[in-house]
């Protein structure tokens, strides 16, 4: 599995990306994030991914190819757990991400992708 996690900081805030991912990943809201338009965001991801499989109101399969992705959410928080998912696919969901001016938080690595970054 591969995690890919997004927020927006409040204008003015900035955060240990660590310590809000862990607060995200228990699914807690974070003092100091924006909230997000989580149903406009999971409806451009189903049009984006219409071709995949609709599993379930929070999973993707793609019946053509590799990848299957999961999504978690909270009111300020897309988290997408991806399972054996190609990199261009995982581009396409952070480039959806991105329109909503939510940078990716790899915490693998772990970076956040911003302008700020440390």
């Amino acid at each position: 599995m591969y995690e890919l996690l997004f927020w927006n900081y409040k204008e003015g805030i900035y955060l240990n990306h660590h310590l809000v991912y862990e607060s995200i990943s228990d699914a807690e809201l974070v003092d100091g994030l924006e909230d997000l338009p989580i149903d406009i965001i999971l409806n451009r991801i189903n049009n984006v991914f219409a071709s995949w499989e609709k599993v379930d109101d929070a999973s993707w399969k793609n019946t053509s190819g590799k990848g299957a992705f999961h999504i978690r959410t909270t009111p300020q928080s897309v988290k997408i757990d991806c399972y054996g998912t190609e990199g261009k696919t995982m581009d396409k969901l952070v480039d959806v991400l991105d329109e909503f001016k939510c940078p990716l938080y790899d915490p693998q690595v772990p970076e956040r992708h911003d302008e700020f970054n440390e």
